[in-house]
């Protein structure tokens, strides 16, 4: 991912790092990583291209930074899902809130995480960051067969496949959803946990009856 090790960029006025690093995800998911270029960034910030190695030290080192922001706080949210003292929350509501929780992630971050959904390996970076979708993938899986073994999730699909499915149902939102849209994070949220623990089944009266118990 981005180089810890790179010196700090002072930046130039007029734009700071946050600024370039939008501008370049932009111009990554438009046109490509690779057909993106330093010259096409400098030109779309009206800066000359030499002035953009002052914020930054390199075109990969932009993808680093955005791979990083794509996948960090959701990296957060499984170690802390799947982490051994859990006191008497059960898996099953680990996961849930683990899929209501990356949902909020993929809406802040909905640009770095369609880029990250879009590499394919090219680079030592695109490697760092396929790497860690695995590792995300192998835990969730953990997580659901954790669920299948307390009783609370079916036990006749496979623990990696229902991972995968469910966060396919996730980033599927990359491709519809608009920010600062008619569906907050919330919203959607709840509606992608409701339809993948609960179905689109209409709940039955005797249904309801059982939910409304204390």
């Amino acid at each position: 991912m981005a180089d810890p090790a790179a010196p700090a960029r002072r930046g130039r006025p007029g734009h700071d790092q946050a600024d370039v690093l939008r501008e370049a995800v932009a111009l990554f998911n438009a046109q490509g990583y690779d057909a993106t270029s330093m010259g096409d960034l400098a030109r779309e910030l009206g800066l000359t291209k030499s002035a953009i190695y002052h914020h930054v030290p390199s075109k990969e080192h932009l993808l680093g930074m955005a791979l990083d922001a794509a996948l960090g706080e959701l990296t957060d949210a499984v170690e802390a899902a799947t982490g051994l003292a859990h006191d008497e929350t059960s898996a099953y509501e680990r996961l849930r809130a683990l899929v209501a929780r990356s949902v909020e992630v993929l809406v802040a971050h909905q640009p770095e995480v369609t880029l990250l959904l879009r590499v394919r390996g090219n680079s030592p970076v695109e490697l760092a960051a396929l790497e860690r979708r695995r590792w995300i993938d192998a835990r969730l899986a953990d997580l659901v067969r954790a669920a299948v073994e307390e009783g609370s999730l079916r036990d006749d699909v496979e623990p990696l496949l229902v991972s995968r499915l469910l966060f396919g149902m996730v980033n599927s939102l990359v491709e519809w959803h608009r920010p600062r849209g008619d569906v907050d994070a919330a919203d959607l949220a709840r509606a992608v946990t409701t339809l993948a623990f609960d179905g689109l089944h209409a709940a039955r009266p005797d249904d309801l009856r059982r939910r409304s118990r204390p």
